[in-house]
């Protein structure tokens, strides 16, 4: 059995952890609240613009829009990743690593050997794995997981689009946690570009027929920009509000860890201290005894 100074210099450490646990999840559980408005007001207005793409992306197609070209074969990929800055947040990291490492060894394993397989970062978790372990990273923004920027996002999904539209890349995916509550977060990879057009439409709906004004090419030319930014904004968000999630869950679950960790070091301090005090007593009597004799 451990004496009673590293007993106590252990019970002093998981204490301290459980102090500090405790602090980082109410810190989490603020952040958390922020976060989680601001992806829950950003959400229906992002679902009816993407709804709007889809009803408009049967006649735009039509139109050789660049945004809409359907590559025969896919040569050339870029993958927008989104991670956060800093650990301590269960499997949020690990999942989004796990999913670069397949996407690239599996998914688009002859695009990467092709030295095609380019990234575009958010969050310095993702940033420094790619950079270490395969490169092409030609853009990292990891300062947009701490303060997101509508401006920021909007001048990152410019480049993007710029760059499919001259043909450098057949195909954009993003993978990021999609924030469902406090306790679940799904990883999704995602088409960014090219946009599909509506595949089916269900019994007895119909798409709708829009009238446009000035001319179809103009407003399209203008909307769908602006709806691919939108787009862009609500997976930052969603990975933001994902990641202190995840972290306020880890930092509860520590917390109680190290609780249940200090109720068994204060059982086995409180023996060995009995166990202490036994000895010490039967010294004391055996000594007593010996002086009698």
């Amino acid at each position: 059995m451990a004496n009673l100074k590293e007993v106590r210099t252990r019970i002093a450490s998981v204490d301290s952890t459980r102090k500090i646990t405790s602090a980082m999840k109410m810190v989490s559980a603020s952040k958390l609240r922020r976060a989680q408005n601001a992806i829950q007001q950003m959400r229906p207005y992002a679902h009816k613009l993407h709804e709007l793409l889809e009803n408009l992306s049967g006649a735009i197609s039509q139109t050789n829009h660049p945004l809409f070209t359907q590559r025969e074969e896919v040569n050339s990929v870029l993958l927008v990743v989104i991670s956060s800055n800093r650990g301590l947040c269960g499997s949020f990291n690990s999942n989004v690593i796990k999913q670069i490492n397949h996407l690239t060894e599996v998914t688009y394993k002859e695009v990467a050997q092709n030295n095609k397989l380019h990234y575009v970062t958010i969050g310095k978790r993702a940033s420094e794995h790619v950079a270490r372990y395969y490169g092409n990273l030609i853009l990292a923004q990891d300062d947009l997981t701490e303060a997101p920027s509508f401006d920021e996002i909007s001048n990152m999904a410019n480049m993007i689009m710029s760059k499919f539209a001259e043909g450098n890349y057949d195909k954009v995916e993003i993978v990021y946690h999609e924030f469902r509550n406090a306790a679940s977060q799904v990883l999704i990879t995602e088409t960014y570009l090219p946009i599909k057009p509506l595949e089916q439409v269900e019994e007895n709906d119909f798409p709708t027929d829009y009238i446009y004004q000035p001319d179809r090419d103009s407003i399209t030319n203008d909307l769908v920009p602006k709806i691919l930014k939108i787009q862009l904004f609500k997976a930052l968000l969603d990975s933001v509000a994902s990641e202190h999630g995840a972290r306020m869950t880890a930092m509860h679950q520590a917390t109680d860890n190290a609780t249940e960790l200090l109720k068994d070091l204060k059982l086995q301090y409180n023996k060995a201290r009995q166990a202490a005090i036994t000895t010490e007593i039967l010294e004391i009597v055996s000594g007593a005894e010996a002086l009698d004799n």
